[in-house]
């Protein structure tokens, strides 16, 4: 009987500081409110660096624009190595689900899409190949979240596919 209370007396403290931390649920990003990202992704054609801002536009939904680089070399099989460069400029949209979820405004859960536009180009002994044109665009979509350590400093991890850069990545947000 003695463990049963106990049990019970944990499990209730349990259900109250979680309820407490879901009590101050709100929107991450106001309408009107601006924020600003980079870091760093990971991906099948080297480590992109990226920086971008996002400005809430209505309750939950933010849009945003981004733009990335990244640098790769490989091998060709033949003796001579490729060496590759990727500059790219994003649109984005998120839907910030921490008011449907009731979550904290600590944390920030976020799913979307995007349009982007890359510029690609090749270097094999010595001579540069640029591929461009409409095959350069892309359509992707992402989910990933932010932990807020104060009201303006979060750090933030998301994953995406259905473009060049896809993979997951990791960086810093600040509310501006």
């Amino acid at each position: 009987m003695l463990i049963k209370t106990l049990t019970m007396k944990k499990i209730t403290l349990l259900l109250a500081l979680f309820t407490i931390g879901f009590t101050y649920a709100q929107s991450p990003l106001e309408k009107g409110s601006l924020q600003a990202n980079a870091g760093f992704g990971f991906s099948g054609w080297g480590i992109p660096i990226y920086a971008g801002l996002e400005v809430g536009v209505a309750t939950n939904i933010t849009v945003g624009g981004e733009i990335s680089y990244q640098k790769y070399n490989h091998g060709s099989g033949l003796g001579s190595d490729f060496n590759s460069s990727i500059f790219g400029i994003q649109a984005n949209g998120n839907y910030h689900f921490n008011e449907v979820l009731e979550i904290s405004s600590q944390w920030d859960v976020y799913a979307g899409a995007n349009l982007n536009y890359f510029s690609w180009n090749t270097k094999l002994d010595g001579e540069t190949f640029d591929y461009g044109g409409s095959d350069n665009f892309g359509l992707g979509l992402q989910i990933g979240g932010r932990y807020f350590f104060d009201d303006n400093f979060a750090i933030n991890l998301q994953v995406g596919g259905g473009n060049v850069v896809s993979g997951g990545r990791i960086g810093i947000t600040y509310k501006l």
